[in-house]
Parts: structure tokens; C-alpha cells; sequence
């Protein structure tokens, strides 16, 4: 006989409520109320304070869409979203094997390479603009040891200063990378590596073979969460180059452009619509991301019961 299923009880619903409810209500407070407050103002020419009162309507979407300094700073963030990928992702795996496996002194390092990670942006960005202005130490140590042709204007000349942030984010960011594959690793049991020994596979056999694809869904949700991060970036390039150097060294992002062409000029209704907009990207992008990649690991990872 078909064994008929007991329904959720009143005492279980309200248990459910008071365990769910205050992140409910962060979240409609906190991320929810914000976008649609912020859809709302984009319709008006404001200026940050009292009612709107100027409608204009799509006007500010239009100008965002036709203003060729906004869709130099999307092609940025497009760039900052592949060279992350491209640049971190090798070295955090390579980095990931090497501390993986048992050598004297692999906590201290560990640590060394984690510790970028929680430094406060505006530490990293105030030191690392230091020393790398024109009379900075990077160019002092350069022609201090007889390398002074290679000194360069790190930060304001266009064909470096991109790379020069993303040397900045390697260094900040790669230690997040490491730390999350490593935690991936410990999932994967032991006894297949032991296995692959016996058969007489070769160290980098294994990891090629075993360890790599099973690593698969840790490197996915680092790619997601860095893909993320890149569009939405702000703090080092807003304390690094400024609101004026980024757009012309090269630099510039959305949420840069965002503060600079809304707050800064005084016209908040347009900077809340390149809000608008960077959210929609951003969403966009999340859920492409999540159905033709991400799928697959939590398909696998729900079960069904009859």
C-alpha cells in the first residue's frame, strides 16, 4: 500500500519562519529594495536630494548606451573578466598542487600567499600606487641595480596600465583561489591516487587524470565568483588611478564610471541607472553561467525520493 505523505505541521512552518525570516528580510531590505529604488530613480534627471521631480525616462539608458566612455569601460571589464581567468586560475592550481603535497614549511606559505586576500583594499591600493609612480621604489630599485631603461609610467601610460592592475589583482586575489582548491582537494579521497600509484601512473599522470577533474566543480565556482567580482570592480582602480586617470590610462570600470558620471558630476538619477544596468549585466551573466555551467554540479548534487 502507497504510504501517503504527512503534510508540514503549523509548529514546523513557524520554525521554518523564524530560521528563514530575518534573512528574508535582510535580503528585501538589503539587495531587493536597493534595485528597485534604484530602477526608480533612473528614470529622473536628480540630484541626490528631495523628491524627483524630472522625469526623463529612458533617456539616461539611452545616453549610457550611446556614451563611448561607458562602453570603454564595459570592453575593460570584459578584459579584467578574461586575463583574471586566464592569469589566476593556472597559477592557483600550480600552486594548489605544490602545497598539497607534504613539504617542510607548507602552512607558513600558505599563509604568505592568503594574506594578500584580507588586506583592506585601500591599503593595498594606497601602497602599491606608491610604489609604482614615476619616482616610485619600483623605478628607484630599477636604476638602483643598473635597469634604468625599463623604468616606465606604471600607472598612467595606456599600454601597461591595464597590466599593471592585473598584476595588482593576481597578487590580491590568487591566494582566495589557492585556499578554495585546496579545500577542493581534501574532498578527494586518497584512495584513488594510492590506486593510480599501484597502476603505475606518474605523479603528474594523476593530477592530469585524477585530481584535475575532480576539481572541476571547486574551479567552476571560483571562476563564477571571479567573474563576479571583475564586472562589479571598483576599490583598487578608484584608489589607484583616480576618477580622471582611469579613463585615460585605460583603467576605467563600470561601477568607476558609475561613481564618476553620477555622484561626482552631481546627477545621482544617471548614476543610478548605470547601476541598473551593471546589475542586469551582472544577473545576466550569473544565469547564463549557472545553466550551461554550473548545472551539470548541482544537478548531481540533488536527489529525488518517490
Amino acid at each position: 500500500m502507497r504510504s501517503r505523505r504527512r503534510g508540514i505541521g503549523w509548529a514546523q512552518r513557524l520554525e521554518i519562519a523564524a530560521l528563514s525570516g530575518p534573512a528574508i528580510l535582510m535580503f528585501l531590505g538589503f539587495v531587493i529594495f536597493p534595485v528597485l529604488m534604484a530602477a526608480y530613480y533612473g528614470f529622473y534627471r536628480w540630484k541626490g536630494f528631495g523628491p524627483p521631480t524630472t522625469f526623463v525616462g529612458l533617456d539616461n539608458y539611452v545616453t549610457i548606451l550611446q556614451d563611448t566612455a561607458f562602453r570603454e569601460a564595459l570592453w575593460h571589464n570584459a578584459l579584467i573578466v578574461v586575463l583574471s581567468l586566464v592569469l589566476q586560475g593556472p597559477i592557483a592550481v600550480g600552486l594548489a598542487l605544490l602545497l598539497n603535497r607534504r613539504m617542510r614549511g607548507r602552512s607558513v606559505i600558505r599563509v604568505l600567499i592568503f594574506v594578500p586576500y584580507v588586506i583592506a583594499e585601500v591599503i593595498v591600493g594606497t601602497a602599491w600606487a606608491l610604489l609604482l609612480q614615476t619616482n616610485g621604489a619600483v623605478n628607484d630599485v630599477l636604476r638602483s641595480i643598473g635597469l634604468g631603461g625599463l623604468t616606465e609610467d606604471w600607472l598612467a601610460n595606456p599600454a601597461l596600465a591595464i597590466w599593471t592592475l592585473m598584476l595588482i589583482l593576481t597578487w590580491k586575489y590568487v591566494g582566495f583561489a589557492v585556499i578554495l582548491f585546496l579545500a577542493g582537494m581534501q574532498n578527494i579521497p586518497e584512495e584513488l591516487a594510492e590506486a593510480a600509484a599501484v597502476d603505475g601512473a606518474s605523479y603528474w599522470q594523476t593530477q592530469r587524470r585524477i585530481t584535475l577533474p575532480l576539481l572541476g566543480p571547486t574551479v567552476r565556482i571560483w571562476a563564477f565568483l571571479s567573474i563576479i567580482g571583475a564586472l562589479q570592480l571598483f576599490d583598487l582602480v578608484y584608489i589607484i588611478w583616480g576618477q580622471y586617470v582611469a579613463s585615460t590610462a585605460g583603467t576605467s570600470t563600470m561601477a568607476t564610471y558609475m561613481v564618476t558620471e553620477g555622484r561626482n558630476a552631481g546627477n545621482y538619477g544617471y548614476g543610478n541607472a548605470v547601476a541598473v544596468v551593471l546589475f542586469i549585466i551582472s544577473m545576466i551573466i550569473a544565469l547564463l553561467y549557472q545553466r550551461f555551467v554550473l548545472r551539470r554540479d548541482t544537478d548531481g548534487a540533488l536527489t529525488g525520493g518517490r
